[in-house]
């Protein structure tokens, strides 16, 4: 894994390797330090994604510069590949990147510098999906046969289909559960589409997404959304002694879930965004590493 654009670019061995490394670096206060140097581009807003990445650069010693697209030379006409290619020519070593299309890093290819998908339009999230990966494994210490429902705006959602793919790899068994204009139909090839009531009582792991209106041309109703789709508290009761509850976030509380749920005992929110600080940070040194024997 030179780069990580898509959970499709790293194998096994390397996703252990990570997810042990991450695990270390929870554990541990005694930091690695790296004289390397990384630009961040987000194109889209970002509070979870953004700051993580930013405290797992600096918690590893990096020189950090945070890009301004909007007094850019992007704004010029500049192509992406050749704001790239001027951070390059300034010794810069690595970038992570939040754009607003799917398939962004296909113009970086040649480039030769490692790329960090941060979130791509509606395609993929590969960082987020390993954290959510790191959080379940702390649960469960295994995948195989875990039973985990991804319930929500599955068609916008670039975690859900990241997560789709790495579940199903490690031996998970899906379900999917979202309203009609919100189904995609590739999900049906790594899981069925099922009623969240029919299914709720036998899931180890129900993990939610937030209804992405910013990229709906028409809103769906939120208190409809929420009677059918939404955990409430009498579908949380249901649920299993030791299933829980994810989201990537940001939360539309009373849409996908009850607000008085968000910190519940089966709520793993907040340690999602913990495990999202050491997760980035193994994959910043995996990446440096890696480089360095090139």
């Amino acid at each position: 894994m030179n780069s990580l654009l898509s959970v499709d670019d790293f194998n096994k061995k390397e996703f252990k390797a990570l997810l042990d490394r991450a695990l270390f670096f929870k554990s541990s206060n005694d930091y690695p330090q790296y004289d390397k140097s990384i630009v961040n581009l987000f194109f889209e807003n970002s509070t979870r994604t953004k700051y993580s990445f930013l405290k797992a650069e600096k918690n590893l010693g990096l020189d950090i510069i945070d890009f301004a697209a909007d007094r850019s030379s992007l704004n010029k006409g500049e192509s992406l590949y050749d704001t790239l290619l001027t951070f390059k020519a300034l010794g810069v070593d690595m970038a992570v990147i939040r754009h607003p299309e799917d398939k962004f890093y296909e113009e970086l290819e040649g480039l030769k510098m490692p790329i960090i998908n941060a979130g791509a339009g509606c395609g993929e999230h590969p960082s987020q999906s390993l954290l959510d990966m790191m959080t379940i494994y702390e649960e469960f210490k295994s995948f195989q046969g875990l039973k985990i429902a991804i319930v929500g705006d599955l068609k916008h959602s670039r975690v859900a289909k990241s997560n789709m793919k790495l579940l199903k790899n490690l031996g998970a068994s899906l379900y999917f559960v979202s309203p009609e204009n919100y189904q995609e139909p590739i999900f049906s090839d790594y899981g069925e589409y099922v009623e969240l009531d029919e299914i709720i009582e036998d899931l180890d792991v129900v993990m939610l997404l937030r209804i992405q209106h910013e990229r709906h041309d028409s809103q769906y109703n939120n208190e409809n959304y929420c009677e059918r789709y939404g955990l409430n508290k009498k579908r949380y009761e249901k649920m299993g002694e030791k299933a829980i509850i994810m989201h990537p976030g940001p939360i539309n509380r009373n849409v996908e879930i009850s607000e008085e749920l968000i910190e519940a005992k089966k709520s793993r929110f907040v340690m999602q965004m913990t495990n999202g600080l050491y997760m980035r940070m193994a994959i910043i040194e995996h990446l440096i590493l890696k480089s360095e024997n090139l």
